[in-house]
């Protein structure tokens, strides 16, 4: 070396010491709070869809309730509110003009049962079902096929009512 220029060394005389410098550890913070923000935008985005996925559900077994709830089919027009869910029923003849009307399916008549569910900002569910019923042959009326119950008690289809102190056969007393 020249002369007056002696410039003092950086080495220490402990070894080289290790650590990170601030630059590196602000560098280490911006790049793990994006990865924190970017899990909890994903948690958040998987509730809400959690939350229509169930909304959606009870929407379509609001309209299935409401499809089966209807025994007798008549024309005309309903609606309501359960909940958060406003929904509307109609219920229209399906007019058949290539079906040849015979003696035998005369009575008949084929309904369609249209019922939609809406809930919050443009979010709904519509089922539509066709049904069959025969009319009543005084009214005009659909026929039920509910069995009347007897008595005030509630009867199951095929089964005999008991009438207290007759022995039928076949049944326990």
């Amino acid at each position: 070396m020249s002369p007056g220029f002696n410039v003092p060394s950086r080495r220490r005389s402990g070894g080289a010491q290790g650590g990170f410098t601030l630059l590196e550890v602000l560098i280490a913070f911006a790049i793990l709070s994006v990865a924190v923000v970017a899990v909890i935008q994903g948690f958040a985005q998987g509730l809400r869809l959690l939350k229509v996925a169930g909304d959606h559900q009870q929407a379509v077994l609001l309209a299935d309730q409401k499809t089966r709830e209807l025994v007798i089919p008549v024309e005309g027009r309903e609606q309501g509110k359960e909940g958060n869910f406003d929904w509307e029923r109609v219920v229209t003849v399906v007019a058949a003009p290539d079906l040849t009307r015979t003696a035998a399916t005369a009575k008949w008549r084929v309904y369609q049962i249209d019922v939609k569910v809406s809930w919050g900002d443009k979010r709904g569910v519509e089922i539509v079902s066709l049904r069959t019923s025969a009319e009543t042959p005084n009214t005009g009326l659909p026929r039920s096929s509910v069995v009347p119950a007897t008595s005030g008690l509630p009867r199951t289809p095929g089964v005999l009512p008991r009438t207290p102190g007759m022995q039928t056969p076949g049944m326990p007393r």
